[in-house]
């Protein structure tokens, strides 16, 4: 994995400071246009688009402080969980979609696999961030067969 100054810049660059500036400008919009779009993946062609998952996410982040919502992108931006991911010895299920546009998943989930001691890495191809959504049948039972087994 990148060192957290590494994994901080990157990140900051080409997601977070960009998307920390729209959330400054216009929280509303902000919280339309990333659901609309990138994180469940209806800005892709053919994608069909879900006017109520659009709208709850809307709620979830209006409801919410924008102090805290700037706290949240910096913690998950620049923290580096390398060492922690080590410790843990309990089988971990990693689950990550390979159209993922917030957390690129060369990035993110093949590298946590790796550290985990016990961990299993479930790729979905053309699943987008927000999978737990707009695909949870599937989510949901390959979390169940990982917890059954």
């Amino acid at each position: 994995m990148q060192n957290s100054d590494q994994h901080a810049q990157l990140l900051l660059a080409t997601w977070v400071g960009p998307e920390v500036n729209r959330l400054a400008a216009n929280r509303s919009e902000f919280y339309r246009a990333l659901p609309e779009g990138p994180f469940y993946g209806f800005n892709r062609p053919g994608a069909k688009s879900s006017e109520a998952i659009i709208g709850n996410w809307w709620r979830q982040g209006m409801m919410g402080g924008a102090k805290a919502h700037y706290d949240g992108i910096v913690a998950f931006s620049q923290t580096d969980f390398t060492e922690d991911l080590k410790k843990i010895s309990v089988p971990v299920l990693v689950m990550h979609g390979d159209d993922d546009q917030i957390v690129p998943y060369a990035d993110s989930a093949p590298l946590s696999a790796k550290l985990l001691k016990n961990g299993t890495l479930k790729t979905y191809k053309g699943f987008p961030h927000g999978m737990p959504t707009t695909q949870a049948a599937t989510i949901n039972a390959d979390l169940l067969a990982f917890f059954k087994a």
